[in-house]
């Protein structure tokens, strides 16, 4: 029987790479809701508890935008507490004026889909509760995109001033753009031990702990072989797993050495990158 990972795995932060530090400051402050947990030099953490990090932003000098049908990020995701909440930050953006990419209902959550002023994807979505999500025949979940009711989800923002994102606000779930579904599937499936919850051909693949609908999703929208982007540009620096302790932390570990992946260790860090150039540092919970 294959190890798996353990269920109460999940997505710990992002650190992405953008080319002005202000102005992404004030969009993921002022548009998206976080707050600012500390800043030096060219890098600022953000949160929404005001303990846990979430977001890392790095200024590079020489940064040059992501080119177009490369790999790395195509949207991390802010998983919000509850369906008023993300009526609440929808309503924000709406007044704020700030153009939004997309809005979909896809049965286990709806969503909201905007970029950074760099052009990384954003993702602020909602969860229905886990009961409702539906399965297929084959027991993966079913992988829809509706249009979002926006007028039904909006009439759930209540009227209290927008303050930002909630407290309980964390990472839900990260997506990228890989070059070969096989090889992300023996990456984050045979390697990093995590389960396939819904597949759409050769060209996605969704992957999870603990039954939820996805950690991380895996796509070659970007093109079948589609090359790494350069060192300089921006877009995803590195994203963490975050494992209940250091035993889970070691097995994960254990896995991607058993299938060839690298693994690099340091005092308080295990570091690992996937076929295609996104890196990945598994941590334990605190």
């Amino acid at each position: 029987m294959r190890d798996i990972i353990h269920p109460k795995t999940a997505i710990g932060h992002v650190h992405l790479i953008v080319s002005n530090l202000e102005r992404s400051l004030r969009f993921y402050t002022e548009i998206i809701g976080f707050r600012l947990l500390k800043q030096h030099q060219h890098e600022a953490v953000l949160t929404a508890d005001g303990v846990t990090p979430l977001v890392v932003l790095e200024e590079k000098a020489d940064a040059v935008p992501k080119p177009p049908r490369t790999t790395g990020l195509y949207h991390f995701a802010i998983l919000v507490p509850d369906r008023k909440s993300l009526a609440q930050s929808l309503l924000h953006l709406l007044q704020s004026g700030y153009p939004l990419q997309g809005a979909s209902d896809h049965l286990f959550s709806e969503a909201v889909y905007l970029a950074d002023p760099d052009g990384n994807g954003i993702e602020i979505y909602a969860d229905r509760p886990m009961e409702k999500w539906e399965k297929t025949a084959n027991g993966e979940y079913k992988g829809v995109t509706e249009p979002l009711d926006v007028n039904n989800l909006l009439a759930q923002a209540g009227t209290e001033a927008w303050s930002g994102l909630p407290k309980q606000t964390r990472i839900g779930h990260i997506h990228l753009h890989v070059a070969h579904i096989d090889e992300a599937y023996a990456f984050y499936v045979k390697g990093l031990g995590f389960e396939p919850t819904i597949r759409m051909g050769t060209h996605a693949l969704f992957v999870s702990a603990g039954g939820y609908h996805h950690h991380i999703g895996l796509n070659t929208w970007a093109g079948v072989g589609a090359p790494k982007p350069p060192a300089n540009a921006v877009g995803l620096r590195v994203f963490s797993i975050v494992f209940p302790n250091e035993t889970e932390r070691q097995k994960a570990a254990e896995r991607l050495q058993h299938i060839g992946a690298s693994v690099r260790r340091s005092e308080n860090s295990i570091l690992t990158s996937d076929p295609f150039g996104n890196e990945i540092e598994l941590i334990i919970q605190q």
